[in-house]
């Protein structure tokens, strides 16, 4: 084999190496592999999640139709919008060409019925790399490994999403565990921050929300549709700059109210 043959496989094997890491370290996380949804790397619903089946179930409703929606209504090219849903609270992220867009793609979610909170983290640039969403991917994976190896807490009652590097953490989680999960995201290599969109539940309200969900698992879900997640940051609670030498930022922010009396589709 040539030289400039041996560097030209070297770098494809480099290229490939972390979507491989990635579905091999998924492949072993019951329930919670990481999925591509539309360029966001976000984790699967499971069956120990704190939400009800009802309310998991109109989450995807309202995932299903803020994607339709905004996918019939937004057709320029340089639109790349995600969709994530949690508690009827709607994440949006990725890329669009403008603030009239953006602000647009925020209107419509806003028609949406049931709809109680939206977090926009729209960016206003070009639409994102396959290399990025690939490492988004890679990012998620590693997040949630590193959550199950973590014995304080349970990785099931967590949501993640990744965008350009961003980590968006969710769930119905007490304030001790919240904590502990933006810690060990913030020190994952390549994480550029992390942002807290939970609801807080007192700690015995979690351990029973936790118990009813054993007992009345919902069924798992991991189609490339399947939503999840929250709303947006609140204050400002920042740990420092950067992963491995030090964690990344950490930070909570307002939502933005959703008209949760809406009858619109």
């Amino acid at each position: 084999m040539s030289f400039r043959r041996a560097q030209s496989v070297q770098s494809l094997q480099s290229l490939i190496k972390p979507l491989i890491a990635a579905a091999l370290i998924t492949a072993t996380l019951a329930g919670c592999a990481p999925i591509i949804l539309g360029g966001a790397a976000t984790g699967a619903l499971v069956a120990t999640d704190r939400r009800s089946v009802g309310a998991q179930t109109e989450d995807r409703e309202i995932q299903v139709k803020a994607e339709a929606n905004i996918a019939n209504t937004l057709t320029d090219d340089a639109v790349h919008v995600n969709v994530t849903v949690f508690n009827r609270r709607v994440l949006l992220t990725g890329e669009v060409p403008n603030d009239a867009t953006k602000q647009a793609a925020v209107n419509i979610v806003k028609q949406i019925s049931n709809v109680r909170g939206i977090v926009d983290e729209l960016a206003i640039g070009p639409k994102s790399s396959f290399g990025s969403r690939s490492n988004d991917a890679w990012i998620t994976s590693k997040v949630k490994a590193n959550l199950i190896n973590t014995k304080e807490i349970s990785a099931n009652v967590f949501k993640v999403v990744t965008e350009r590097g961003d980590v968006y953490l969710m769930g119905l989680v007490s304030q001790e565990e919240g904590t502990i999960g933006a810690n060990v995201a913030s020190r994952i290599d390549g994480v550029q921050k992390v942002v807290k969109l939970y609801e807080y539940v007192k700690p015995e309200e979690a351990q029973r929300l936790s118990t009813e969900a054993e007992k009345n698992p919902a069924p798992v879900q991991e189609d490339a549709n399947a939503a999840t997640v929250t709303t947006t940051p609140i204050g400002n609670d920042t740990v420092t700059a950067k992963p491995l030498s030090s964690p990344a930022p950490i930070s909570e922010g307002p939502v933005k109210p959703g008209p949760s009396n809406k009858t619109g589709n």
